[in-house]
């Protein structure tokens, strides 16, 4: 009987979660299985990966073969890790304790990345949100700027065109004023010197 590590879907339409199973190769894919190993979300963001990575290297080592994805989900979570550490183990290659070290060594490396992702994450939202709400200010802003001007009474141009009117009927009116002075300056002059 040939064994598989695979995922069997569960959930409502469009919002899928899977069970990482072991199960007999050709029992259906949502059907029957052995052992229930574990939970992938992919809906959330990151998705969110739930595992007894304690029974899955068990079952590795008995010989159950995962699927591609179920692969890929180990290799996240480092089960596949620690079966290879483990073979070399039970091999006599390393002790426990080496192989206990490498492993706490890589998931030390393994959540700082996971941290330093999940800031860098919640960084770009932050920024994203903030560039939204600055464009949204700017068209707000235009749009109470243009309906500001639409609605704004001529009053502007009619002040601006009277002040121009009465500067042009001052300035006859001193034009005028010089002009009749003139003559009259003038006049008597004549009037003396004949």
């Amino acid at each position: 009987m040939a064994v598989k590590i695979r995922l069997a879907r569960r959930g409502r339409k469009k919002k899928a979660i899977y069970d990482i199973v072991v199960a007999d190769a050709r029992a259906p894919r949502d059907g029957r299985f052995i052992e229930k190993l574990g939970l992938y979300n992919p809906g959330t963001n990151p998705a969110s990966i739930v595992l007894e990575s304690d029974k899955a290297v068990d079952w590795l080592l008995k010989g159950a073969q995962p699927t591609d994805t179920a692969r890929s989900i180990l290799q996240h979570e480092g089960v596949l890790l620690r079966k290879h550490l483990q073979v070399g183990v039970l091999k006599g290659a390393i002790t426990q304790e080496v192989a206990d070290a490498r492993f706490e060594e890589w998931k030390g490396s393994k959540t700082d990345r996971k941290a330093t992702a999940a800031d860098t994450l919640a960084a770009q939202k932050d920024a994203d949100k903030k560039a939204k709400l600055d464009a949204e200010r700017k068209v707000n802003d235009a749009r109470a700027e243009a309906i500001a001007k639409k609605n704004a009474p001529p009053v502007e141009e009619v002040a601006t065109e009277e002040v121009a009117d009465e500067a042009a009927d001052a300035a006859e009116t001193t034009d005028a004023a010089e002009a009749t002075d003139a003559p009259a300056a003038d006049a008597p002059a004549e009037e003396s010197a004949e």
